[in-house]
């Protein structure tokens, strides 16, 4: 049975490139963007470049409707293996949360509503997105939920930082509550990453030096990886891998100092 990938941001930057790599390998997807135009441009560049079977789900998922739509699809399908019963659209038999974005200012410096939307897509929103998916891969005793954090999930870094810390957190938990049932629960934690997610929050690229920065190839590739290695985290890249170490033994004054530079 060919596995099903839902994906969320699919349209761009990390989202993208898992889109890419699933079609590569002959997986289904379910697209889901906020914009209509770049989702049917994704789907039509996947379909002619692999043949992938492709659907796409345009909403927004800080909007209820929006978010509702996206897990009904995930409640789809035949839940039971032992079901005689085999209509309606194909189970997903994975589930990467990668929509969200960044706000450049402190805290203290934005308005609530922006705080709490931002903490709305990076942790309400895939833990319902998490909850939903496990209804239907529990009973087939299978199925990959990845989530793409970041290393500032290990550091001080305002509200961003605390959020994917958060799903770092769950992740693991998750896959050790779930991974003896056929589940695995993964966080991919990248850094600096050729995307246009620090240009479309407005942040300044030149301050980072260029051996930080990432393909985001490598990134999903190595998260893919671990994800079937049954690894509750993911930081992909040597160089990261010693940076979230240091980060664990360093004073947290300086840790701090130095996670102010990036995302």
């Amino acid at each position: 049975m060919t596995d099903t990938v839902l994906i969320t941001g699919a349209t761009s930057g990390i989202g993208a490139e898992f889109a890419r790599q699933y079609a590569a390998r002959g997986c289904a997807l379910v697209l889901v963007a906020r914009a209509s135009g770049p989702l049917e441009d994704s789907a039509r560049e996947l379909r002619t470049r692999w043949g992938a079977d492709v659907e796409t789900i345009a909403a927004d998922l800080l909007d209820d409707d929006g978010l509702a739509r996206v897990l009904a699809r995930l409640g789809a399908g035949r839940r039971d293996p032992g079901s005689a019963e085999d209509e309606g659209p194909a189970p997903v038999s994975v589930l990467v949360n990668n929509a969200g974005y960044g706000l450049v200012r402190p805290f203290a410096d934005n308005p609530l509503d922006d705080e709490v939307r931002h903490l709305r897509i990076h942790v309400e929103v895939p833990l319902a997105l998490a909850h939903a998916a496990l209804q239907s891969m529990r009973p087939r005793g299978a199925g990959t939920i990845i989530t793409v954090a970041s290393v500032a999930g290990f550091t001080p870094r305002g509200t961003y930082g605390a959020a994917k810390a958060a799903m770092i957190s769950f992740s693991r938990w998750a896959n050790l509550t779930y991974g003896p049932e056929g589940i695995r629960v993964t966080a991919v934690c990248p850094g600096f990453v050729h995307t246009r997610f620090h240009q479309r929050m407005g942040a300044d690229k030149s301050s980072v030096p260029g051996p930080l920065w990432l393909d985001a190839g490598l990134v999903v590739r190595e998260g893919i990886r671990d994800a079937e290695a049954g690894r509750a985290v993911s930081v992909p890249s040597a160089r990261y891998k010693v940076i979230t170490t240091l980060a664990k033994v360093a004073p947290s004054s300086l840790v701090a100092r130095l996670a102010q530079r990036g995302r």
